[in-house]
């Protein structure tokens, strides 16, 4: 790869991988979400990197900027099963995962599958379950599977889990565990809109008179068409260079003055992943360090924990991340 390629990113190349129908189906995603979301595109874009990755998100943003139905418009957009769970102090884990029942007919105990088993799954409020019930979801999350009375059970494949929390009221919730923080793919922040898109928010909500925002939204991406789109972004071409480049960050978190805890080689594996995906959305088979740029603090901000005095200074995990990125040469 040489150095006019890695600055510019449209440039014309013959692609290893046919990557016709992805760039369609990111198309297709982006203008369907469009309909209803207004701006939040990075959010967007991060959204359908995660789903080509195979990876969970974790949506955090103060009540009422569109967390909850963004992502159930983007479980809309897909052929997909789609569940809901409101996670509350009092939910057990059987309530997620499902429980073994007595049979009247067989007199034997049978599995009855909860909400989980399904392709796409929103938790709302993640962090108002207790320890217990949030301990449900390691395993599903990392190994696509539960196991129930010594018997496993795998989940339909595609499995993504897409959980909302609000970072302002933390009365009656639970601090994520960081062993479950890591199995999210990426952390994403939703922030208030602009003024000229509230206007268009309002604009918007006026025009569709009452009608409920899933109404104008269709699937046009089937589980089938996802499970080999996602086997493309697995070949996209990764240079050594950029191998080492992705461990430099990763590492450089580990002993920075700034971190209490730095990032697990998970995190590098899932900065790669999610920077493949983010190359194949922009229309290339290779990666380039923008691409790594792009993902590093949805990636890392929820991995690393700050020193006691610098998150009394006022200083934020993505300005860590910034400041790191910012001191690592970018390979070219």
């Amino acid at each position: 790869m040489n150095n006019e390629t890695s600055e510019n990113p449209e440039i014309n190349f013959d692609n290893r991988i046919p990557l016709e129908d992805l760039k369609s189906a990111v198309i297709d995603l982006k203008s369907q979400l469009g309909k209803v979301i207004i701006g939040q595109e990075n959010f967007i874009e991060l959204l359908i990197a995660a789903l080509l990755a195979n990876g969970h998100v974790l949506i955090e943003g103060v009540p009422g900027v569109a967390k909850t139905i963004t992502a159930k418009l983007f479980a809309k957009t897909l052929k997909t099963d789609f569940s809901r769970i409101q996670f509350t102090p009092d939910l057990m884990p059987s309530d997620v995962l499902g429980t073994s029942v007595l049979s009247s007919k067989t007199s034997d105990f049978e599995f009855k599958p909860g909400p989980i088993f399904s392709n796409i799954v929103l938790i709302d409020e993640i962090n108002r379950a207790p320890a217990k019930t949030q301990a449900a979801l390691f395993e599903v999350m990392e190994e696509r599977q539960i196991t129930i009375d010594g018997k496993k059970y795998l989940m339909p494949p595609p499995f993504m889990v897409l959980a909302t929390q609000n970072p302002i009221e933390q009365e009656g919730t639970y601090a994520l565990p960081e062993a479950q923080l890591d199995r999210f793919l990426f952390k994403i922040k939703v922030n208030y809109p602009t003024p000229l898109e509230e206007v268009q928010i309002l604009q918007s909500h006026h025009e569709r008179k009452g009608a409920a925002p899933e109404e104008g939204i269709i699937a046009v991406l089937t589980p089938e068409k996802l499970l080999e789109l996602q086997k493309q972004i697995q070949g996209v071409l990764v240079e050594e260079k950029l191998l080492n480049y992705i461990a430099q960050l990763v590492i450089k978190t580990r002993n920075h003055p700034h971190l209490y805890l730095g990032a697990s080689p998970r995190a590098s594996i899932a900065v790669m992943n999610a920077s493949k995906a983010m190359a194949a959305i922009q229309g290339r088979d290779f990666l380039i360090p923008e691409d790594i740029k792009k993902v590093l603090v949805p990636v890392l901000a929820h991995r690393v924990i700050l020193s006691p005095e610098k998150e009394m200074e006022g200083i934020t995990p993505e300005n860590v991340i910034d400041l790191i990125a910012n001191t690592i040469e970018i390979p070219r």
